[in-house]
């Protein structure tokens, strides 16, 4: 499905950080829009494989932090002591969404057919980058 220039430069992104030799960051700024389409088409085929999609949603929460520390009596003197505080905060869950296959399978099509029209750019865009970057 993918040529083994794509797989390969692919496998070796997933090793760079926020640094890498030039020839790498070269390479990460090419292939980004390239994984960007092959996560939502893994995406995709997961959903048509399960037959429902994951949909994330945020739920508020109150959680106990220490804020401070205060001083108390203690029977050999003043103690410090932790302050607690209520924060607000949110927890991400995941639930169950209907999908509609039809149209998974339209999408799917879609980023098939933009991954294969944005291959050979990304390929010339990568030997580019080797040649810019030899190293």
């Amino acid at each position: 499905m993918f040529s083994r220039v794509t797989l390969a430069v692919l496998g070796g992104l997933m090793f760079l950080g926020a640094c890498g030799t030039p020839q790498e960051q070269c390479i990460g700024r090419s292939t980004r829009e390239l994984r960007n389409l092959e996560y939502l088409l893994k995406e995709t085929e997961g959903n048509l494989a399960r037959g429902y999609a994951w949909e994330e949603y945020e739920v508020p929460v109150w959680r106990r932090e220490i804020c401070g520390t205060e001083l108390v009596q203690g029977k050999d003197g003043p103690v410090e002591r932790p302050r607690y505080c209520l924060v607000h905060d949110t927890e991400t869950k995941r639930r169950i969404k209907s999908i509609d296959p039809a149209e998974e399978t339209r999408k799917r099509d879609a980023l098939k057919a933009k991954i294969a029209a944005i291959m050979p750019q990304v390929e010339a865009n990568i030997a580019a980058c080797r040649a810019t970057y030899p190293e």
